[in-house]
């Protein structure tokens, strides 16, 4: 039987609630807004109301936590700058991704959005790293 430590229990919902928040992020990143006015039914119906706050929630956590995510690349981004590491750690993303898309698979989401949204975060990841090298 496995043995779960906080750390590990940590690790498992950070990394189900930032790929929920992905999720969201990269669906409204889609639709930067509706093409169509919305009805006053739809508008004032409680159930979708509350559910839409419940979005908004998860959408501000999910931003709470992708700061907290790069707070940590600047960390190892200084890191790296003090040690003449390469930013960009192929091996690392791979396996970063890997276990991503397996978390993703888990929650219904596809290999494919998976990709896009690991990607996109990284992209962001070694602009920040590389900043904190050309300041060196």
């Amino acid at each position: 039987m496995a043995k779960f430590t906080s750390k590990t229990i940590f690790m498992k919902l950070f990394n189900r609630a930032f790929i929920l928040f992905l999720v969201c992020l990269l669906r409204y990143s889609s639709v930067n807004a509706q093409s169509t006015p919305m009805n006053k039914t739809s508008a004032n119906d409680p159930t979708l109301q509350n559910n839409r706050l419940k979005i908004d929630s998860i959408d501000k956590k999910l931003i709470a936590l992708l700061g907290e995510r790069e707070r940590v690349v600047k960390e190892i981004g200084i890191y790296k700058a003090k040690n003449n590491i390469p930013a960009l750690q192929a091996d690392r993303f791979k396996q970063v991704l890997e276990k991503t898309i397996e978390a993703g698979k888990q929650e219904g989401l596809s290999a494919t959005f998976i990709t896009e949204l690991m990607n996109a975060i990284h992209k962001e990841s070694l602009r920040i790293e590389e900043e904190i090298k050309a300041q060196k």
